[in-house]
This record gives structure tokens, C-alpha cells and sequence, in this order.
């Protein structure tokens, strides 16, 4: 595929994106991290700002014939339809394949599931997602039964329009009962497994509200503005709230024997890709994280309503 520019000063990611409806800013930025995009037959940036009368080739790979097995693993399905799949995702469970982690995650069991009707952009370990959370987080998200609807879902992603509720135990009693931080966050120089606040990072947004009060520990629900691998469990850890259980972002000590942080992704909602009306979706507290939470409120010495 060839375009021929009639306009200048622009991003190219975002001029593909505007000139090819099929393509995201997203897709086109990982397809000139992979060569497949040239300028007047070189390769460029993704910040690379085009010019009148440049010459744009691009390269869409084919599809890959899946090499990962389809699993009958049994997975919650809050809702599907031809578009779209939401699931409510257990703690411990990992969403895609990685080295250490190569069946049982949620992407065998979907496989197992939907057989063909899954989105291929991002790739051949990634079929049909969208966004992720965390193997030790539960909760809710949303899975793509194709490329149309990953495209749109992948865009609202980035506009930061779809709404996205955590509920997290934190360690410590914040005193504030809202706020929001605003961090800027990027892989660590010290641990590439990890994520840390940097003024030269992505910018990265959350707004924290306190829920209950205990002694020692404090329930936030925490809206994401932004989608940063990690965000919340390192925000709440550079402001000295870690979340219990988190021991990567913490030292991970607490009372409760728990394993892994205590996050769980409550509400995921956005725009219908098809109906183009907004649809939202709610998922309970686990029992492990309710269990927990009754052991502090006896403490408290007091009962909810």
C-alpha cells in the first residue's frame, strides 16, 4: 500500500491513521517499530513529521497461523457478543502467553472458546487483547472478536474515554479522602522487569477516592485516567501507600497471607463499538479480598451497612 503526501508538518502515525480508517495510531507506530512502514524508501520514527510529496509504503503483515493451544480452561463470561467479550479474570491467572507462562493463561482458554473469532493485531500471542491487568489482579476486561472492533476499542483506549474503577487495600491510613496523581512513569533503569516514576516517562494519571478507613490500612477505589503497565501499584507506592500483598512495588509484608497484590479492575466501561451506545460492567469483590476485609472491620470494631 502506497500514499502519496499532500500535506506537511504532520505526524505520520497520525496521518496514516486519519488517510486509512482500518489503521490506529497505535497499529501504525508498531508497524514502523517493525519496519513495515518506509519514507521515500527509509525507514522513520514514529515522530518522524511527514512532508508534501513524501512517499509512504506500507507493509501490513499477513496473519500468522496461531501456535498457541486452545484450552478448556474455565474462564467467567460476564457478556459476549459477535464484537465483543468481557471477562471477569481471576486472580493468579495470566492474560497471555510469555516465557514461564506459556499455556493456561485466559488467551488458551479464549482460543478454546471463540476458535477463529478473534482479532489478529496484536499478533499470534495476543489474539483479541485489547488492554491487560496484572496475573495477581482480578477483574474485569475486554476482549476483541476482531480487527474493527479491536481498532475502535484500541482508540478509546487512547483517548482515555473508557472508564476504569480499581479497588485496591492499601497499606497506611491516607488522609486525604480524594486526590489524584499525576507521575510520569517508565521503565526502571535499575530492574527492566519494572516500572518507576520518571519526569522523562509517559505521562501517567490516577484519582484515588478513600472508600473505608482501618487502623493501619485504607480501601481506595482509584480511576485511571491513563493505562501505564503497573500504574496504580507504582503510584500508590511512590506516594508511601503501597498495596498489600504487591511485592515488587512494596516489601510485601501483611497479616492476611495473601499472595499478590490486593487490586482488583471493579468497573470497565465504554463505547459499543457496533451500537455505539456506552455499556458498563461491574464485578464483585473476591471472596479472598471480602475475607479480608471482614477480619479488619471486626477489628475496627464496627459493622458495615
Amino acid at each position: 500500500m502506497v500514499l502519496e503526501v499532500k500535506e506537511s508538518n504532520i505526524r505520520i502515525d497520525k496521518y496514516i491513521s486519519e488517510n486509512i480508517e482500518s489503521i490506529t495510531r497505535n497499529y501504525v507506530q508498531i508497524l514502523i517499530e517493525e519496519g513495515n512502514i518506509l519514507v521515500n524508501e527509509k525507514q522513520i520514527k514514529p515522530s518522524y513529521k511527514v512532508c508534501f510529496g513524501d512517499k509512504i509504503e506500507i507493509n501490513i503483515p499477513e496473519k500468522k497461523e496461531l501456535e498457541i493451544i486452545p484450552q478448556d480452561i474455565p474462564i467467567n463470561i460476564v457478556y459476549e457478543d459477535k464484537d465483543v467479550i468481557v471477562v471477569n479474570k481471576e486472580k493468579g491467572m495470566v492474560v497471555h502467553p510469555a516465557n514461564g507462562n506459556e499455556d493456561n493463561t485466559l488467551v488458551n482458554a479464549i482460543l478454546a472458546h471463540c476458535k477463529d473469532s478473534l482479532s489478529g493485531i496484536n499478533g499470534i500471542i495476543r489474539p483479541g487483547i485489547v488492554h491487560r491487568i496484572d496475573k495477581d489482579t482480578s477483574g474485569i476486561l475486554v476482549i476483541a472478536k476482531n480487527d474493527e472492533t479491536h481498532n475502535n476499542l484500541a482508540e478509546q483506549f487512547k483517548n482515555h474515554s473508557i472508564n476504569r474503577i480499581y479497588i485496591a487495600l492499601v497499606r497506611g491510613v491516607l488522609p486525604n479522602d480524594e486526590g489524584t496523581i499525576d507521575m510520569p512513569i517508565a521503565r526502571s533503569k535499575k530492574d527492566r522487569k519494572k516500572m518507576a516514576a520518571d519526569i522523562n516517562g509517559k505521562r501517567a494519571v490516577t484519582h484515588f477516592k478513600v472508600i473505608e478507613r482501618f487502623d493501619k490500612y485504607t480501601l481506595v477505589e482509584l480511576k485511571l485516567e491513563t493505562g501505564r503497565t503497573h500504574q496504580i501499584r507504582v503510584h500508590m507506592s511512590q506516594i508511601g501507600y503501597p498495596l498489600i500483598g504487591d511485592t515488587v512495588y512494596s516489601n510485601g509484608k501483611n497479616p492476611f497471607g495473601i499472595v499478590g497484590q490486593m487490586l482488583h479492575a471493579k468497573i470497565l466501561g465504554f463505547i459499543h463499538p457496533t451500537s455505539k451506545e456506552y455499556i458498563e460492567f461491574d464485578s464483585n469483590l473476591p471472596d479472598e479480598f471480602n475475607k479480608v476485609l471482614d477480619i479488619l472491620r471486626k477489628e475496627n470494631n464496627y459493622e458495615t451497612n
